[in-house]
């Protein structure tokens, strides 16, 4: 199933201004953040577009085009400071708070799901997950997050709203529970059920399906 990014979107500049900004590079704010994050690690202290590029595949032009958007980042023969771009990057993407999420649907991919520490380190705090049968999901993840009845759902989220929630449920309960994740507010979805899901306009469904991908990557590893 194809990921559905919305073409256009608002976002806030350096400057403060709000800009419609294309759904992609949205996106590539994110591989670029990866790389910020590498190069801190490494010690870097500058980068040049064309060094963005050449780790991501991309040509050093749509580096620049991308940051342009959201203001003027770079100078001109230094390039962009690391630190400074990233902190810059993670205000822009909503990353310089707590980033609240919950989990739906705690199987084997939902377990290994809430069992890594990753989401912590890039600022996402895993607030609990929920399943239809919460001891044996406790008993799969081997987690400190708290695992609820799913329905539960209702109670915990009125008690606390949430930003993202993680569905990982069969086919047929995706819907249901979607529409119960929209009426308790939440707004982003990252769907990893093979199944498009209607919801409003103002809700972001991001979709991952990973026997899609296997599938796509087949192609290029058959005997000639």
């Amino acid at each position: 199933m194809e990921e559905s990014l919305p073409a256009w979107d608002k976002a806030t500049t350096a400057d403060g201004e709000t800009r419609s900004i294309p759904g992609a590079a949205i996106k590539r704010l994110s591989l670029y953040l990866r790389i910020l994050q590498l190069l801190e690690t490494e010690r870097a202290e500058k980068v040049s577009s064309a060094e963005l590029a050449r780790r991501l595949g991309l040509n050093s032009a749509q580096v620049r085009k991308d940051l342009a958007l959201f203001g003027q980042f770079g100078t001109p023969g230094f390039g962009y400071h690391v630190t400074g771009l990233r902190k810059e990057l993670r205000r822009i993407l909503g990353m310089d708070r707590e980033v609240r999420v919950v989990l739906v649907g705690a199987g084997n991919l939902g377990s290994a799901l809430l069992s890594y520490k990753g989401f912590l380190k890039q600022g996402f705090t895993m607030l609990w997950g929920f399943d239809a049968d919460p001891e044996a999901a406790s008993a799969r993840a081997r987690t400190r997050v708290p695992i609820y009845h799913v329905d539960e759902l209702e109670r915990r989220l009125t008690a606390q709203p949430v930003d993202i929630a993680v569905l990982a449920v069969p086919a047929e309960a995706a819907q249901p529970l979607a529409d119960r994740l929209v009426a308790l507010g939440v707004r982003a979805i990252l769907n990893f059920v093979p199944a498009r899901l209607e919801v409003p306009a103002d809700v972001q469904v991001r979709y991952v399906d990973l026997s899609l991908e296997l599938e796509s990557l087949s192609y290029y590893v058959q005997d000639d």
